[in-house]
């Protein structure tokens, strides 16, 4: 939901902000009009935006376009009349619902073709995001109205806003066709610009912020002074022109607030990926099996737990009981042969694939196959214990990358060192041995059951 909220706010709200500073120079528009127009533009746009070609001439023209309709906007402000007005309402709305309507993820909006939960909150999502933008234009247009001097450097502000990123597309798509050099500085300057887009919100957010304050001071501040008119007519109209002031300078600092406040929850809540949970570490005994009670995991939550082999290599694996009324237990590695070893979490309920969001019916686990976590082969149960052998986890060694840090021991001098560090290693007899320098490594090598009974 927050997603659709943010992009809408983050493709409309520079371009409804300057749909306010035109506005603001002009006659006040009819509500009617200008909700049928801004309607159509929205929808027409987004519908369309499914059937653009992709090819990057088209890219090429679309952006220049864009770039040519930013500069003609500017010029128009010159000219005084609702006509004018009207026109830029209709091309500015319609080429951003062409903007947001190309995001590849606004096909999320459902992952079903019926009305569910997900489809009324994500659409909810969006007609919060248009009515904040509508009333952060309409605000913006009254403090400007009143305030003179911020409409030109706001205008200027706003543009450069929209034109950094197109001039970003537009030397990229030049750079894919190679017209233009591909350098290092032009390539960082398209990174940096193209992928800003979490900075329009909080820049759209404190230029209102701005503007606020401003109105604050030269219009707020006086009509409260003005209030201590004597004459009973004046006062009256003194105290209500102050308290609509007041009123439109709180509530642009409320909306302000608000957009800000949902590109935060999105940047550091929303968009980040789920966190596994803590893996219990895991030995094996003497018997060469690890052993975890069956109190312990029978609960039907996801137990996480972490078993590192004698290279450091850390394998992740879950225990859940799979049924609410009888002890089934799935014993897995926490990674699947599609996603690799991203891990499992369980929200509520459901046990969720970080990599690909699938949500995995818990019943299942255990079982091979799809976005399955992979199974565990030859465990056991007895009364009390889950048991899992060695044997067990170290097929599970190919599904994991981690390498945790440990200290070990050359077996040929009984130097100190870690496995991340060791240049030479060799295995035998099951087991991975580290080594100091060569010499040492030949030396094992050539007769590792010398050293092998030494150490032992």
């Amino acid at each position: 939901m927050s997603y659709f909220l943010v992009s809408v706010l983050q493709f409309f709200l520079p371009v409804s902000l300057l749909l306010g500073l035109s506005w603001s120079s002009r006659k006040t528009p009819h509500v009617r009009p200008m909700v049928l127009l801004s309607l159509i533009s929205f929808l027409g746009g987004t519908m369309a935006a499914t059937h653009l070609p992709d090819s990057q001439q088209w890219i090429l023209l679309f952006t220049g376009l864009q770039i040519a309709l930013m500069l003609l906007f500017l010029l128009s402000q010159f000219i005084a009349g609702s006509r004018s007005g009207y026109i830029w309402q209709f091309i500015l709305i319609f080429v951003a619902a062409l903007r947001w309507g190309q995001t590849p993820n606004l096909s999320a909006i459902t992952a079903t073709n019926v009305i569910n939960t997900d489809l009324l909150l994500n659409v909810s999502a969006v007609i919060t995001g248009i009515v904040i933008v509508v009333f952060a234009s309409a605000l913006l247009a009254n403090c400007v109205r009143q305030v003179g001097g911020l409409r030109w450097p706001l205008l200027i502000l706003l543009s450069l806003l929209l034109l950094a990123p197109l001039s970003g597309e537009l030397m990229l798509v030049l750079m894919k066709l190679q017209v233009m050099a591909l350098t290092k500085s032009l390539l960082s300057y398209v990174a940096k610009v193209t992928n800003a887009s979490g900075l329009i919100n909080y820049i759209c957010g404190g230029l209102l912020l701005l503007s606020a304050l401003i109105y604050l001071l030269k219009i707020v501040l006086p009509r409260r002074l003005a209030q201590a008119e004597e004459r009973p007519i004046e006062h009256r109209k003194a105290v209500a022109h102050y308290q609509n002031s007041r009123r439109v300078m709180l509530m642009t600092i409320l909306l302000t607030v608000i957009i800000a406040g949902a590109q935060i929850y999105w940047d550091k809540v929303a968009s980040q990926p789920p966190r596994l949970s803590e893996a219990l570490p895991v030995t094996l005994n003497a018997e060469g099996v690890v052993k975890i009670p069956l109190e312990q995991v029978k609960d039907g939550k996801l137990h996480r737990f972490v078993w590192v082999a004698d290279d450091g290599k850390a394998v992740r694996f879950f225990v859940i009981n799979r049924y609410p009324d009888k002890l089934r237990l799935g014993v897995v590695f926490d990674a699947c042969l599609l996603c690799g070893d991203q891990g499992y979490v369980m929200e509520g309920n459901q046990v969720i694939c970080v990599a690909c969001d699938v949500r995995i019916f818990i019943p299942s686990i255990g079982k091979p196959g799809g976005c399955n976590p992979v199974p565990i082969d030859e465990w056991e149960m007895t009364d009390t214990d889950l048991v899992i052998g060695k044997k067990s986890l170290e097929s599970g060694l190919n599904y994991f990358s981690t390498i945790i840090t440990l200290e070990v021991t050359d077996p040929v001098d009984g130097s100190k060192l870690t496995n991340t560090k060791a240049e030479h290693r060799y295995n035998f007899a099951g087991k991975t041995y580290f080594f100091s320098n060569a010499a040492n490594y030949e030396a094992f090598r050539d007769t590792p059951e010398k050293f092998v009974k030494e150490e032992e």
